[in-house]
């Protein structure tokens, strides 16, 4: 925990989560009229961990299991794909994160063309009635599906009075003066406000994948770095951050530049971590890096020299805002 924000999702269930997926796989037999959490899911931020939190709270009164039902593509990446925004998290992460809040199972819709032109009324029936068989539906105040995304909750309410299930929403959730969106949250993120959109994601922004071998340039000026290659989609701008790196069940305070090496005319970006007190060979691992703070801009400087002092300043900086915040 740092700063009132998990490094990691809470986990709520130590036992392994069922997947399944729409329109390949059966319905599990222990699934009997599961409790529903129904949205896109991307970041699993605060709104999201609201609707898991009531829909793990019915089913356990029901004594049913608690689903989760997603989407794989994200639906713009097939309804408008020449508008559809980076992503805060991969497919892989999204399904670890809402496994780790609790919930029991995961019902993936393999999102198509042909399956957008549906109405909402087949995508009711044929998903959540005739495969999935729900006693309760929960979803975000703002959800939309279906053909031109013309079902709102009027229509999944009305739907479920039909088809024999429960359809509830939740209200928008605010922290302080903001509602929660994973709109809002990507945007934060592109604008390098990071510690802002830990905030409403309730955890930090993360980026994950494999340490990579790279220049060597860090360690020759004496701060080795741990270069990330990543499958996640949303940066933050360039710059250096204050960040910690999440790797073998330990967190470790950090410092990353993401950018492109200006002083030594790096051509590709690079996301690189100097974790602070790790001085051991790191390629292969497996790692997550949290973002906590911008620190400053990328710049280019007249020398290594230049550049070694003022890494050893964003150390210095670092260290001293993570005292403040406990890490």
């Amino acid at each position: 925990m740092m700063n009132g924000l998990s490094m990691t999702h809470d986990t709520h269930n130590p036992d392994p989560v069922e997947i399944i997926h729409f329109p390949d796989d059966r319905t599990p037999a222990g699934w009997h009229q599961p409790v529903l959490a129904l949205g896109n899911f991307d970041g699993v931020h605060r709104g999201h961990a609201k609707i898991i939190e009531l829909v793990r709270r019915r089913a356990d009164e029901r004594g049913v299991t608690a689903v989760a039902l997603t989407f794989d593509p994200h639906p713009s990446r097939i309804v408008r794909p020449d508008k559809a925004p980076p992503l805060l998290m991969t497919g892989a992460q999204k399904l670890a994160a809402l496994g780790d809040a609790g919930m029991a199972g995961i019902a993936v819709v393999r999102f198509t063309q042909a399956l957008s032109r549906w109405e909402p009324e087949a995508f009711v029936r044929a998903v959540l009635v005739e495969w999935l068989r729900v006693s309760e539906v929960w979803v975000g105040a703002n959800f939309l599906f279906g053909h031109d995304r013309a079902g709102n909750f009027s229509v999944l309410r009305s739907l479920g009075a039909r088809y024999g299930f429960r359809a509830e929403k939740i209200d928008p959730v605010r922290y302080r003066e903001f509602v929660v969106s994973s709109t809002r949250v990507r945007r934060l993120v592109a604008e390098g406000r990071v510690d802002e959109a830990g905030a409403l994601l309730g955890h930090h922004y993360m980026l994950e994948g494999t340490v990579t071998r790279g220049a060597g340039r860090g360690r020759q000026l004496g701060f080795p770095t741990a270069n990330l290659s990543t499958d996640n989609e949303l940066f933050p701008p360039n710059g250096v951050y204050a960040t910690a790196v999440l790797m073998d069940g330990e967190i470790h305070a950090s410092v990353t530049n993401v950018g492109v090496r200006p002083t030594f005319g790096a051509s590709g970006p690079v996301v690189e971590s100097h974790i602070f007190d790790v001085d051991r060979d790191l390629y292969g691992c497996r790692i997550r890096v949290a973002f906590v703070q911008r620190l400053r801009d990328e710049l280019a400087f007249s020398d290594g020299d230049a550049l070694r002092v003022q890494i050893a300043r964003d150390c210095d900086e670092a260290r001293a805002l993570f005292r403040q915040i406990s890490l």
